[in-house]
């Protein structure tokens, strides 16, 4: 009885290190690398953009790309994620739908051995070992609305504030409202906030809530949003007031965001907008991609990745604009 088992014992190891030899030599042939990107929605531009930007990173580099979209279900992401998991991928990416339910696909991808970065959306604090490629949400905020108050200190007149707030169950909206409030804080001499206005990331929530304020404090003269999405909301909004005004025109309002979407790049085109914080696209997927190699050929790499981004304006729209995300999608939709 003792000798078969020590004979099972040994045909299972030979196995195991069969497998784990096939595996090695097909990469030591050059095949490719297989990489698993499993996003929770493509239903903005900026997600658009990241998905299209992996695309391309990905065949520069050789690599196969599987794609998964799970429609705002974490349910359907947990089964994507274990599907990715059975084929054994080199590596996984994801865009969370929030921070609590990929904890469970942080620690499966784990135990499988397999590397995995979460992209533009970090975890909460937990023991499942992580790796997140995330913009500087509070830096550059904090960048954006500061460079909008020099705009406003510039005229010495009081400036009534508004905000939209995104959805607090993201951590980026908590960063973008904290960033916000301490770039403000210096001046609440002449920049009074007056409105914060929650949005959940909702259009129509949105535009309600502008409107709302609009009248409540008809006197607004600063507005930031904490994305870029809700832009045609705050325009459709002022527009219905007729304080849809350009820049160095009367009754402008210093209006600033963060994104970097196509949107955004029109309005500095046309000069309604003041300035918005970038997340560097590019940056993002390349460091994503980076750090699951680094992680297979067993080098450190750092927990969180941040993307410094950067903020574009009026004074650096023609220097900047090649590396905003948005500029490439506005200038396609031209005919």
């Amino acid at each position: 009885m003792k000798s078969m088992t020590w004979s099972l014992l040994a045909s299972l190891l030979m196995l195991g290190v069969g497998a784990g030899c096939q595996r090695s030599a097909r990469q030591a042939e050059g095949a490719p690398l297989t990489i698993g990107v499993a996003f929770e929605t493509l239903q903005t531009e900026f997600w658009v953009a990241s998905i299209e930007a992996f695309r391309a990173e990905a065949k520069a580099r050789g690599i196969t790309l599987l794609e998964a979209i799970a429609d705002g279900d974490a349910n359907r992401q947990l089964e994507q994620i274990k599907n990715f998991i059975s084929r054994r991928v080199d590596g996984i990416i994801a865009v969370p739908k929030d921070a609590q339910t990929i904890i469970p696909m942080i620690r499966a991808a784990h135990q499988a051995q397999i590397p995995m970065v979460l992209y533009n959306r970090p975890p909460d604090p937990s023991d499942a070992p992580s790796i997140t490629v995330v913009a500087d949400n509070y830096s550059l905020t904090k960048a954006t609305v500061s460079y909008m108050a020099e705009q406003a200190l510039q005229t010495g007149e009081l400036h009534p504030a508004m905000i939209l707030i995104g959805d607090l169950g993201d951590i980026n909206a908590i960063g973008r409202r904290d960033g916000f409030e301490d770039a403000i804080r210096p001046h609440t001499n002449l920049i009074q906030v007056v409105s914060r206005i929650p949005t959940e990331w909702n259009l129509e929530k949105a535009q309600a809530g502008v409107v709302n304020a609009l009248q409540a404090h008809p006197g607004i003269r600063f507005i930031f949003t904490s994305s870029d999405f809700l832009l045609p909301a705050i325009v459709s909004a002022l527009k219905s007031t007729g304080r849809y005004h350009k820049i160095g025109q009367p009754g402008h309002i210093i209006l600033g965001g963060f994104d970097g979407d196509a949107t955004a790049y029109r309005m500095l085109e046309e000069g309604y907008l003041d300035a918005t914080g970038v997340q560097d696209v590019q940056f993002e997927v390349v460091s994503s991609i980076q750090a699951i190699l680094d992680s297979r050929a067993g080098k450190p790499v750092a927990a969180v990745i941040k993307d410094p981004g950067f903020v574009i304006h009026q004074g650096n729209l023609k220097e900047m604009a090649s590396r905003m995300w948005g500029a490439g999608i506005a200038r396609q939709r031209r005919p």
